[in-house]
């Protein structure tokens, strides 16, 4: 009977562990690890933050001489490096999604791109560069397409453009891409960048492969 009762008279488990984490000790401790987890949290927040905008500037991208002999060469004098209104787009405004999950998806298949500067050298010399140009084109075309050129969006949008401002044929051209549904790459190839033999129907066939047709 007396066992019963004092079975019956003891806390909730809810009750038995508030008291023991209202003891002293054991809520100093508890603080400090709160308040250190928090600290580490931000630091490791900051720091991955930092370290992903620091590759992802221009100077980043060219710190390879593969870029910095080749595209950024060919960049040089483009509209998008040097025009009268003096706004650039530099290689990540082309290359890399502004919204920070698909930066962070970007960024994890670039990764490979340090094993083919490190191990395998596939673009090492201008030689091996010039042979591997058209699928590196396509690789690119095939990733704006994909997203409706969502890079070159950030600056440029039909909804915006005032057709009747624009030179009449480029007004024109750009009034039917719209009807017609077309994303900038379908007409932009080669902005800042020289064409590979060829890049036409190369085009074509992953316009076709992304629309699968």
């Amino acid at each position: 009977m007396s066992d019963n009762i004092s079975k019956g008279d003891r806390p909730g488990i809810i009750r038995r562990v508030w008291n023991f984490l209202t003891r002293p000790a054991v809520a100093i401790t508890s603080g400090a690890l709160l308040v250190a987890g928090f600290v580490v949290g931000v630091l490791f927040w900051g720091g991955f933050n930092w370290a992903l905008e620091l590759t992802n500037t221009e100077s980043f991208c060219i710190s390879c001489h593969e870029m910095e002999d080749n595209v950024y060469a060919e960049y040089q004098g483009s509209i998008h490096q040097n025009n009268g209104s003096g706004v650039r787009a530099t290689c990540p405004d082309c290359h890399v999604p502004n919204d920070w999950g698909p930066k962070v998806v970007r960024k994890i298949k670039a990764s490979k791109e340090l094993y083919g500067h490190f191990i395998t050298r596939s673009i090492w010399t201008r030689e091996k560069f010039q042979e591997k140009r058209l699928d590196l084109a396509r690789n690119e075309w095939r990733r704006m397409k994909s997203t409706d050129s969502k890079e070159c969006r950030n600056c440029h949008s039909f909804e915006f453009m005032d057709f009747t401002l624009q030179e009449n044929r480029a007004g024109q051209n750009h009034q039917k891409a719209l009807d017609e549904g077309k994303t900038c790459i379908d007409c932009h190839q080669g902005i800042a960048h020289k064409l590979p033999e060829g890049y036409l129907e190369a085009y074509r066939e992953v316009a076709r492969e992304v629309e699968g047709n």
